[in-house]
């Protein structure tokens, strides 16, 4: 009998299925933060071409360009304007002619290419006070343009919010592209995938600690499910080393986290050191915990229990292990991931259609939001950085993809395409 409840547990959870340094030289003329016009979404922002310096820098230019245009249109925070308007004379910026445009913001850039090494100057303006934001010197490898022109974005980004950014982010997945279910990765806008495990088995729920120097996830290499744990620099591996199973991981910190076990019989969640020992059980209550997430502070858990007899969500205060419930809205709800601001709780439902779509609710349990509807099975929900974006897990084309919104469910895209299905998606956050 209790050999058939874990094995219901872990077919309720899985069955939904370096770059080189580069050196930056500020000189910040003034911290400023842009407020966008009233009634607009997004930051109006006039990008000119970028300028080459030297002979032979063209094709770098021209290919940064590209870079730093498809980045800043990822996020949805900028509507990047095509200028009819002359902005550079001889006397300097015209900003008359930006503000005849609507631009809030204008960004000009220089690029030098010798030997293999590129040199990108960037000068950021406010357009309505006509002043300089900020000015930068960015210097990289040829054959990392990438990481110089999603460095200058991060630095856009945060310098215009406040916040950080999604640049430089890593999102991990599932995918059976091989024919077996292995853990992948790529960048924030789905380039650059490489997959990181090679099990041939079924490896599920991976989870990269705030770091980034560890992956956590679950493998039934053995015939029962394992979490592992992999220093991604060394290549070492730990596990929980525990009978029964171990499943579904969440790091707490870059020391700690979180996992279900079963050895004590009943499946509870518990607090891992990174060497899979033990350093505290979390959970003592009759029913199946999982799926944990953890405020930003670490001193909440969020989690999925059945203990009222369906899976609902619930949020434990560490310190006094006191928990209550967040979610009422349906029968059915998992697969939480807690914002990184710490207000809010994405999550998957099942509707009384048998639709599955994602929701989010105020960690005070108020506030519900439906972000997806009538487009299939969409589930797994994972923040990322900056708490603007959320990926996920769709079959409205057919197959299991993963797919990005924003906060509020809008702008739904493809994340990529690749071979087989992909399932699961961790947004790490930790940035490069």
């Amino acid at each position: 009998m209790q050999l058939t409840r874990h094995i219901i547990a872990a077919i309720f959870v899985f069955c939904c299925f370096f770059v080189t340094p580069m050196h930056l030289v500020a000189a910040p003329e003034e911290e400023y933060i842009i407020i966008s016009k009233t009634g607009s979404d997004s930051i109006a922002l006039a990008l000119n071409q970028l300028d080459v310096k030297g002979v032979g820098s063209g094709k770098v230019a021209n290919s940064l360009d590209v870079i730093i245009r498809d980045a800043l249109d990822f996020p949805g925070l900028f509507t990047i304007l095509s200028s009819q308007v002359t902005v550079e004379e001889k006397s300097g910026i015209n900003f008359s002619a930006l503000g005849s445009i609507q631009a809030e913001v204008y960004a000009r850039g220089a690029v030098a290419s010798t030997a293999g090494n590129v040199t990108l100057d960037m000068k950021v303006y406010s357009v309505g006070t006509a002043k300089l934001l900020f000015s930068k010197t960015y210097v990289g490898k040829e054959n990392k343009l990438r990481t110089i022109g999603h460095a200058f974005c991060a630095d856009l980004v945060e310098h215009l919010t406040g916040s950080r950014s999604v640049f430089g982010s890593k999102i991990v997945f599932v995918s059976n592209s091989t024919g077996f279910k292995e853990i992948y990765q790529c960048d924030f806008d789905g380039k650059n995938v490489e997959q990181l495990t090679n099990s041939r088995s079924i490896s599920l729920t991976p989870a990269l600690s705030p770091d980034g120097k560890y992956l956590a996830y679950t493998d039934y290499s053995t015939g029962r499910p394992v979490l592992y744990i992999r220093n991604l620099l060394n290549g070492k591996t730990a596990s929980s080393g525990k009978s029964g199973i171990s499943i579904d991981p969440a790091w707490r910190n870059g020391r700690e986290l979180a996992t279900t076990l079963s050895f004590e019989g009943d499946q509870e969640i518990y607090l891992l050191k990174i060497d899979g020992s033990i350093y505290r059980r979390l959970t003592k209550s009759r029913g199946i915990d999982l799926s944990p997430t953890f405020s930003p502070d670490g001193n909440k858990m969020a989690y999925v229990s059945e203990r009222n007899g369906q899976p609902q969500i619930f949020i434990q205060e560490l310190l006094s292990d006191e928990a209550r419930r967040v979610t009422f809205n349906g029968d059915y709800n998992t697969q939480p991931s807690w914002s990184p601001a710490g207000d809010k709780i994405a999550y998957t439902t099942c509707e009384n259609s048998g639709e599955f779509n994602i929701f989010t609710v105020g960690a005070d349990g108020t506030g519900l939001r439906q972000l997806t509807a009538q487009s299939g099975q969409n589930e797994s929900p994972s923040w990322s950085p900056d708490g603007e974006m959320v990926v996920f897990t769709s079959n409205r084309d057919g197959k299991k993809r993963l797919y990005t919104m924003s906060s509020t469910g809008k702008s739904q895209r493809a994340l990529f395409r690749m071979n087989g299905e992909q399932a699961q998606p961790f947004w790490s956050l930790f940035r490069k």
